[in-house]
C-alpha cells in the first residue's frame, strides 16, 4: 500500500465542494471569469482562515437532456481536478471556483482534462499577479 503525505493526497472531501449559497451568489455576481473551451471558469477569493480550494461543478441541463451524460461530464471533470489540485497548494488565498461546461456536445476524457490543468495554471497566474498588485 502507497502512503501519501496529508498534503499530497489526491482527495476530493466535502469541505473542498462548493455548497455555500451565499458564497455561490458572490462567485456569480463578484467573482472574475475565463473562458478555456469547453470550460467556462469562475473564480473568487475565499476570506482568511479558509482551509480549502472550494469547487462548484455544472454541466448544463439544456446542452445534455439526459442526466446520465450531466453526470458522466461532472465525473470527468471532478476527477480531472482531484488529479491535478495539486497545482494550486502554493496560491497565497484560497478560491471559490466554478466550472461551467459550456460545449453542446462530449468531449474525451484527455481533452477536458488538458482543459482544466490549463485553467489552474491560469488561476496560478492570475491570482499571483493579483497578489503582487495589492
Amino acid at each position: 500500500m502507497v502512503q501519501f503525505e496529508k498534503n499530497t493526497r489526491k482527495t476530493f472531501r466535502k469541505a473542498e465542494r462548493l455548497t455555500s449559497k451565499k458564497i455561490i451568489n458572490q462567485l456569480f455576481t463578484e467573482g472574475r471569469s475565463f473562458h478555456l473551451p469547453p470550460l467556462l471558469v469562475r473564480y473568487l477569493p475565499l476570506p482568511e482562515g479558509t482551509t480549502h480550494h472550494q469547487v462548484l461543478i455544472s454541466v448544463p441541463g439544456r446542452h445534455f437532456k439526459k442526466a446520465s451524460q450531466r453526470n458522466r461530464l461532472k465525473r470527468q471533470l471532478r476527477e480531472a481536478y482531484r488529479q491535478h489540485k495539486h497545482l494550486l497548494a502554493d496560491l497565497p488565498q484560497k478560491l471559490a471556483i466554478a466550472y461551467i461546461y459550456s460545449l453542446k456536445e462530449k468531449l474525451p476524457y484527455q481533452t477536458i482534462e488538458a482543459q482544466l490543468i490549463d485553467s489552474l495554471h491560469r488561476l496560478q497566474k492570475v491570482t499571483n499577479h493579483e497578489s503582487k498588485e495589492h
